[in-house]
């Protein structure tokens, strides 16, 4: 009876073994877990490019200067017009001189006076010195006469500081144009009265020419300072030019919020004229990089970084897994980025959620609920 008892429990404890190990073989080939859901969609490249590839723009002079006399007065005469083209040094306008005759003609007669008065105070200084030498007068005598040749020499160096004044202002009752150029603007008229300082024209300098446009902040990363662009204009059919980005403001416009490019039109000739219209198109191949064409706009709920460099979540299509890609950022917006390189497109980015993620995690990319809150 003890032996088979014993047989018994033994074969109670291999059929315990058996279930532990079935029990345990089954934990092992437990179903793996579920892809996390992310946020994410398929980049596209901008339009940055096509944007910038014609932009509207106008024919203007380098150097633009109003010109305006350096008096006040009465226009009695005005000798160009809209359109006129004038020479450096040629009158274009004239005051009343009367007043400034009449002026001048004083400041004269001042000085006249006073170089009067400076021969008489010297020919008694000469005197009193000659009668001091024989001791015929005091001391304080000659002091006096001194004095007084003193004063007379500074009222006929001031009233002779007021004659010149009192002619430069009669001359400035003449408007000279100080450039060669075009007049481009009339802005007083014959019998109208004047302040110094107020715009009668204004003259477009004769020389380099610009064409200038106006570009939106969309399109504003792809161009720099030196880029080439051609450059047609309506009025001239079949023609292109050559330009280059000489300037570009750093500030927008505080009403049309774009920013003022000016560029250098090359090989001109007298056919080009101010004011005509421009079609401007930008060469790609000379910004700052072929990538910076084929940019991303992002959210910037997709950022995140590798070490000190700007990265975002990539999904690989083969196996749904996530990768870390460094990426340059080319702008940053109030709620975008501008990715310039390191993405091609249709790649999909992870947009929400990129700090709760791990490389090499499997994913299921799920749309955005609401596209628009993610629209660049």
């Amino acid at each position: 009876m003890g032996a088979k008892l014993w047989q018994r429990r033994a074969a109670a404890v291999v059929v315990t073994a058996g279930v532990i190990a079935l029990a345990a073989c089954s934990k092992k080939e437990a179903p793996a877990p579920a892809a996390r859901p992310v946020v994410a969609i398929a980049v596209q490249p901008d339009g940055s490019a096509a944007q910038t590839a014609s932009l509207p723009g106008e024919v203007q002079a380098r150097y633009a200067t109003p010109l305006s006399f350096r008096v006040g007065g009465k226009i009695i005469e005005r000798r160009v017009r809209l359109g006129d083209v004038v020479k450096n040094g040629q009158i274009v306008a004239r005051l009343d001189p009367a007043d400034a005759q009449k002026n001048a003609a004083s400041a004269q007669a001042q000085l006249a006076a006073a170089e009067h008065g400076l021969v008489f105070a010297k020919q008694q200084l000469d005197r009193d010195q000659a009668q001091a030498q024989e001791n015929l007068i005091a001391p304080a005598q000659l002091e006096q006469t001194t004095n007084a040749y003193a004063s007379a020499a500074a009222q006929r160096d001031q009233a002779a500081q007021q004659a010149a004044l009192s002619r430069d202002q009669l001359q400035y009752t003449t408007l000279v144009a100080d450039h060669a150029g075009v007049i481009t603007a009339e802005n007083a008229d014959t019998g109208q009265n004047v302040s110094a300082g107020q715009a009668v024209y204004n003259l477009a300098w004769t020389g380099d020419i610009d064409v200038v446009c106006d570009v939106p902040e969309s399109a504003l990363p792809a161009l720099a300072v030196g880029q080439a662009a051609k450059v047609s204009l309506a009025a001239l059919p079949g023609r292109t030019f050559t330009a280059r980005v000489r300037e570009l403001s750093p500030a927008a416009d505080p009403q049309s919020r774009t920013y003022r490019a000016k560029l250098t039109l090359d090989n001109t000739g007298p056919d080009v004229r101010l004011g005509m219209t421009a079609d401007i198109a930008f060469s790609p191949s000379n910004t700052a990089g072929a990538s910076q064409t084929r940019s991303f706009t992002l959210p910037a709920t997709a950022l995140f970084h590798d070490g000190a460099q700007p990265a975002v979540w990539v999904v690989r299509p083969a196996d749904n897994a996530l990768e870390l890609r460094r990426v340059s950022v080319t702008r940053y917006n109030e709620r975008t980025i501008v990715v310039g390189a390191g993405l091609h497109e249709g790649e999909r980015v992870v947009l929400q959620g990129v700090h709760t993620v791990t490389a090499g995690e499997k994913v299921q990319v799920v749309a955005p609920l609401h596209p628009e809150d993610f629209a660049s």
